[in-house]
């Protein structure tokens, strides 16, 4: 095989050759490196070791002529590009490639997201001082048993001082609910409110159910009306509110007050709310020794189906000896009041929470420690007083 001379007269020899690098005609590996031209010195391979990159179209077939030495040149800048450099790895060409040694952070180029964070807190966990259900269980207990004195006393000593216990509750716990409300953006009318609910509770008293349900409606007349005197911005939301108030808790209180009513009234007011007790005694220990199934985790977490099966049976235990003993009324009477008092104490619980969580709020005051508003205590009672008066009737009418 004879050899040209190139460009610049070099021999045959080609030891001066630096032109194209002449075509192979037998097979060659798939990547065949020739050594670049002296007026292109290659960098020495410096850096971290990366991982090979396909070959380039220009090197991965033979071609038909060998390919230019700006090509072999630009075939590893293309590898360069294709696998970017470890975080932390220097990119300089002359440095020798030796461990890193710095902390990553200070190498780290994209925003700061501070600290890997762990698994999330299980959700409502009870601080150190608290009981696992989330009270102050001290503080509950003491001021539990102080209102159940002062209701026990007022029933055993003389009927109608029940009266002025709900009296002083009940608009209370309006005051509550109408700034609860607030903090939401509805404003409910407090005048009208409050004066309707005394008039409900005594027309229950003297008049009874029909004199109750009077006594609703004109309520919710008078706050319409009162309503109108702050324009119509936000009427029907206002005046939808204060409805709810007067029907949430003046009209359910006044069912507390129809028990009262006959001669045995006491012992009727006895039975709803020592079952309502047993309710919240019942599920509170039931839930804290066996809970693991949550019943409605979206509204109130601490509550579970085991709970409410300790409701069930402690209701039970409890309405069962009053509506036999105290009322003269069957067995299976005391254990449909303690069911349904179960239902009716857990749904307006559950009720509460749901309007508490809307709102964005804890509890409905402060007035009680270890329990929060008077709002926090007649959530259960409120619903349980309507269908308390309902069943006691038709299981064990009034003498």
């Amino acid at each position: 095989m004879t050899s040209r001379p190139d460009a610049a007269g070099a021999g045959p020899s080609g030891d001066a050759d630096t032109g194209p690098i002449p075509v192979v005609r037998r097979p060659s590996p798939p990547s065949p490196q020739s050594p670049p031209s002296s007026s292109h010195p290659a960098a020495p391979a410096t850096g971290p070791i990366r991982p090979a990159a396909p070959p380039t179209s220009p090197i991965a077939a033979p071609q038909a002529t060998a390919p230019s030495t700006q090509e072999m040149v630009a075939a590893p800048a293309t590898q360069e590009l294709a696998v970017p450099p470890a975080a932390g790895a220097t990119t300089d060409p002359g440095a020798d490639a030796a461990p890193d040694t710095a902390p990553h952070t200070a190498q780290h180029s994209g925003p700061d997201i501070g600290p890997v964070p762990g698994p999330d807190p299980e959700p409502d966990l009870v601080p150190p001082s608290s009981s696992r259900a989330g009270r102050n269980l001290l503080a509950a207990v003491a001021v539990g048993l102080g209102l159940g004195a002062v209701i026990i006393a007022s029933l055993v000593v003389y009927r109608p001082a029940f009266l002025l216990v709900i009296g002083v509750a009940i608009p209370v716990g309006v005051i509550e609910l109408v700034r609860a409300l607030e903090s939401g953006g509805a404003r409910a009318p407090l005048p009208p409110l409050l004066v309707g609910t005394v008039a409900m509770l005594a027309l229950a008293w003297t008049r009874g159910p029909d004199g109750l349900v009077v006594g609703f409606l004109l309520t919710v007349v008078a706050v319409l009306l009162w309503r109108l005197g702050d324009g119509p911005d936000d009427y029907l939301r206002d005046a939808t509110a204060g409805a709810l108030v007067a029907l949430y808790v003046p009209l359910l209180a006044g069912f507390a007050v129809l028990l009262l009513v006959p001669d045995d009234g006491a012992a009727r007011v006895l039975a709803f709310i020592a079952t309502v007790v047993g309710n919240d005694v019942g599920g509170y220990t039931a839930g804290v020794l066996f809970g693991r199934h949550p019943m409605a985790p979206t509204v109130s977490p601490k509550k579970s189906w085991e709970g409410m099966a300790g409701s069930v049976v402690a209701c039970v235990l409890v309405a069962t000896p009053f509506v036999v003993l105290a009322l003269d009324g069957p067995w299976w009477g005391g254990a449909l009041v303690g069911v349904a008092l179960a239902v009716t104490a857990t749904a307006g619980d559950l009720g509460e929470s749901l309007i508490k969580r809307d709102l964005g709020i804890k509890d409905m005051g402060t007035l009680l420690p270890g329990h929060g508003g008077i709002m926090d205590r007649l959530d259960s009672l409120l619903p349980s007083a309507a269908v308390s008066y309902l069943l006691l009737s038709w299981v064990a009418p009034p003498l």
